[in-house]
């Protein structure tokens, strides 16, 4: 993520742009929110007493707050989009609604996300390492395209990724793959673990 500096030193990072990439862009952007702790406002939005309820004045003012709370995470969702798409939302009342709204726009239907996984499963199992690669390149490939499954609703644990990798890498590795195995339990091994332990044997 790009950082923009202000006068008083302080480095905050950039705001994501939604770019076309809305699964990317999503996870971008939940975690900015999260850590400006706004992220409460998308999930559960902004609380509404009921008709005839009287509020104290400490309740009052935690709503009050909220809402104001709620326009700063408008802010960051509206300067995330461009013109054209910031148009579209402008009658969306509370940051809630306009991640809703842009969840609805660009996630695609069940349908269209059913194919999308069916294709990344595929390109998944046809994936192998190729002749040159590095280990770096190598895992660079497969996590992204099990990333990109899990945005889509796949369930894929870490030793499902790590037994591809370790499968279906050049026979130049036989004999790391193998002391690996042997060493090592790959049921509790995290992907990272996997490659730092490939980079020292490359």
């Amino acid at each position: 993520m790009a950082f923009e500096g202000n006068t008083s030193g302080f480095v905050q990072p950039a705001i994501p742009r939604l770019n076309g990439y809305y699964n990317h862009w999503s996870m971008l952007m939940e975690n900015f929110l999260r850590s400006k702790e706004y992220w409460g406002l998308i999930e559960e939005g902004i609380p509404e007493a009921r008709e005839g309820t009287d509020l104290t004045e400490a309740q009052s003012k935690a709503i009050s707050d909220l809402k104001l709370k709620d326009l700063k995470a408008k802010n960051f969702l509206f300067q995330a989009i461009d013109r054209i798409v910031f148009e579209t939302l402008l009658k969306k009342d509370t940051a809630k609604n306009i991640w809703d709204s842009l969840k609805k726009k660009y996630q695609g239907t069940t349908r269209v996300k059913r194919a999308q996984l069916q294709a990344l499963h595929k390109e998944f199992e046809m994936l192998h390492m190729k002749v040159g690669e590095s280990i770096d390149e190598y895992f660079a490939r497969t996590l992204t395209i099990a990333n990109q499954m899990k945005m889509h609703g796949k369930k894929l644990e870490d030793v499902t990724v790590i037994e591809k990798i370790l499968h279906y890498m050049t026979s130049k590795f036989d004999y790391v793959v193998c002391s690996i195995e042997e060493s090592n339990d790959i049921d509790i091994m995290s992907v990272d673990e996997l490659q730092s332990s490939l980079l020292v044997h490359e």
